[in-house]
């Protein structure tokens, strides 16, 4: 399609490259305004993009999250695997969500592509992604500690046809609903992710009509192509040299404790190897994750700490070599588990940081609180009797920085979604929110000091439900980076009417949650930047007035003398 245009000028790539920008980003408030749960609609866990004719990422909405290039990234390689070109049709829909055969990182999120046509000639696919709240599985969520291989998960979809030339499968559709919690709203979210795809294929196709097909599939290559040049400059400005750090994972939630990860990093020139040998073989837990899932928090990291403005495309992905052997944590095989790769991607990227941080100090950060504690509450609703799922990541601290504070209660790195507004909580589901706010002296001391951890802490009202959860940086603090302090771990806590508490585990099962208790989810705080020695006065006493740190933590780390 490409092939006898010539190259456009870099004034027709960068307005056509916005053009492209500009089609995912809408198609990603589409989804976000359209869609049932709270878990789209409220705290935005999903992602659209536009990719080639050759399953290559061209474009990802500003606001998608990092992680989700895995998942475009191993449904387009899946679906060229078992489709010939000539099998996909105009009004084809594909669906997929199964990590072990291409089509995502975990079972929640699911991905689908729709082909873009111009004259009967495939220019490219627009694509989305969306965590369904409930997937199935053993346990509300299907994000769950616990489990120990990816049957009990939830629903996997290999890359299939859901749509064919623009018709429903029904009998196709009807198997995904069956197999789920909240079947309306699961209708409603798939509904949702339709809509955008085709909002985001009239937009493509009126981009290619003022501009001609050829040129867009040019602007395409070209895209790819700087992105690609601009990256390897990026790593060129990297001091040559081999880069070790290695941190661990709290649990797998089964057996495994202090899981290990290990990164040698080998920058020469333009090239930058990563190589996670030495890393823990695949748990029985479900913190795995597929090597595309690694390879997306890693370029994750690089195009944060060298060039933020890069855009996010297959150019990226390609200027950056990542190995992991075959059947370890970070290139798990079927069946491993692999629901709380999140978690995994965090520490992977803690990794890299820390690797990194010795060429790269400026743009190295403390530790963040590490992964994005889960909480997943379900059951009926005593007065209207229907079924819910309420699932939910909490954000935490984010490291501090070499020229400021990191940021407090935040969602960090390769997620990019929302707390979830205690008004949503209240007016979706039978559930009351006693408390919410920061956790005191939980963000890590230093020159720059750590962001801080959050507390919620809910109650079922009038039934009793479930819980489950799963915390990450609990049993092990986020460090701090050149003589900064750790930050505070996380915690779930059990809290009866008469003031009783009892910790649970770090990743607790499916467990009854009845009226007279309250969940308590502390999220983890975040590592300091810097010897808290060297902290600004007027930003301690700043600190000692917001109420935020206690005196014990004030005298402990920068000599603060309480008041009589």
């Amino acid at each position: 399609m490409s092939a006898n245009v010539p190259s456009p000028d870099p004034i027709t790539i960068e307005i056509l490259a916005n053009a492209l920008q500009s089609v995912t980003d809408e198609a990603f408030i589409a989804l976000m305004k359209s869609a049932y749960s709270t878990n789209i609609k409220e705290r935005h866990d999903h992602s659209c993009a536009i990719v080639d004719r050759r399953g290559k990422l061209v474009s990802q909405a500003s606001n998608s999250i990092p992680v989700h290039i895995a998942s475009v990234l191993g449904q387009m390689e899946a679906l060229f695997r078992k489709f010939d070109l000539a099998d996909i049709e105009e009004g084809d829909i594909f669906a997929a969500n199964d990590p072990h055969e291409g089509g995502g990182t975990h079972l929640p999120d699911v991905s689908l592509a729709m082909p873009v046509f111009i004259d009967g000639e495939l220019l490219g696919f627009v694509c989305n992604i969306a965590h369904h709240a409930d997937i199935g599985g053993m346990s509300p969520g299907s994000m769950a500690g616990g489990m120990n291989e990816i049957y009990q998960e939830g629903l996997r979809i290999p890359v299939i046809k859901l749509f064919r030339r623009g018709k429903l499968d029904q009998d196709l559709f009807d198997i995904l609903l069956l197999n789920v919690r909240v079947r309306d709203e699961r209708r409603g979210d798939y509904n949702a992710q339709f809509a955008a795809l085709r909002l985001a294929e009239r937009r493509l196709r009126d981009i290619a009509a003022k501009n001609t097909a050829g040129l867009v599939a040019k602007v395409f290559e070209e895209i790819i192509s700087r992105t690609n040049q601009r990256m390897r400059d990026a790593i060129a400005g990297i001091p040559d040299g081999v880069y070790r750090f290695e941190d661990v994972m709290d649990d797998d939630g089964r057996e495994a404790i202090n899981v290990p990860i290990k990164l040698t990093a080998t920058i020469k020139g333009e090239r930058a190897i990563f190589d996670f040998t030495g890393t823990s073989p695949q748990t029985p837990g479900n913190i795995n994750i597929p090597l595309h899932g690694t390879k997306a928090a890693v370029c994750y990291v690089l195009k944060a700490m060298l060039d933020p403005e890069i855009p996010n495309n297959h150019g990226v992905l390609d200027a950056v070599e990542v190995t992991a052997p075959i059947g370890t944590m970070l290139s798990c095989v079927a069946p491993a588990s692999v629901a709380s790769r999140a978690h995994t991607s965090q520490r992977i990227i803690d990794v890299v940081i820390g690797a990194m941080a010795e060429p790269l100090p400026e743009a190295a950060v403390g530790a963040a609180n590490g992964a994005n504690s889960m909480a997943v509450f379900a059951g009926s609703d005593p007065e209207t009797g229907e079924a819910y799922v309420y699932l939910e990541t909490l954000g935490g601290g984010f490291g501090g920085r070499n020229d400021r504070d990191g940021k407090d209660g935040v969602q960090v790195h390769i997620t990019n979604t929302s707390n979830l507004p205690v008004e949503a909580i209240e007016m979706e589901y039978p559930l009351l929110v006693e408390r919410y706010g920061l956790i005191q002296d939980s963000g890590g001391a230093g020159k720059y000091r750590g962001g801080m951890g959050l507390q919620r802490v809910v109650r079922p009202l009038g039934h009793s439900c479930i819980f489950n959860g799963v915390g990450e940086r609990f049993r092990n603090q986020p460090w701090g980076i050149f003589g900064g302090k750790s930050g505070a771990s996380g915690s779930f806590w059990l809290e009866d009417e008469d003031g009783g508490t009892r910790q649970l585990a770090h990743k607790p099962p499916d467990m009854v949650l009845h009226p007279h208790q309250a969940l308590v989810v502390n999220t983890p705080g975040a590592g300091g930047y810097g010897d808290p020695k060297e902290r600004d006065q007027a930003a301690v006493v700043e600190d000692r007035a917001s109420g935020k740190f206690s005196n014990a933590y004030m005298t402990k780390y920068y000599g603060w003398e309480a008041e009589d």
